[in-house]
């Protein structure tokens, strides 16, 4: 199997579970999860970037966050 077999299975089963996928980037436990990632990605690069960007890592993290999960 290559790898555009892979891709294409890939792709088939998005395909198949579209639906499912979605109801699951948008559910409870996919909130909670995506808060503690995210929080924690925030919270190091606010540790090792130059001070003042601060507001622009909140900004973005803001903006993922509200592409997963429920909230």
């Amino acid at each position: 199997m290559g790898i555009d077999d892979l891709v294409n299975k890939g792709k088939e089963f998005l395909e198949e579970n579209k639906d499912r996928i979605e109801e699951l980037l948008h559910s409870e436990q996919a909130e909670k999860v995506s808060d503690s990632v995210l929080d924690a990605g925030a919270n190091f690069v606010k540790k090792v970037a130059p001070e003042g960007v601060e507001g622009h890592v909140d900004s973005v993290r803001d903006n993922l966050d509200k592409s997963i999960g429920n909230e």
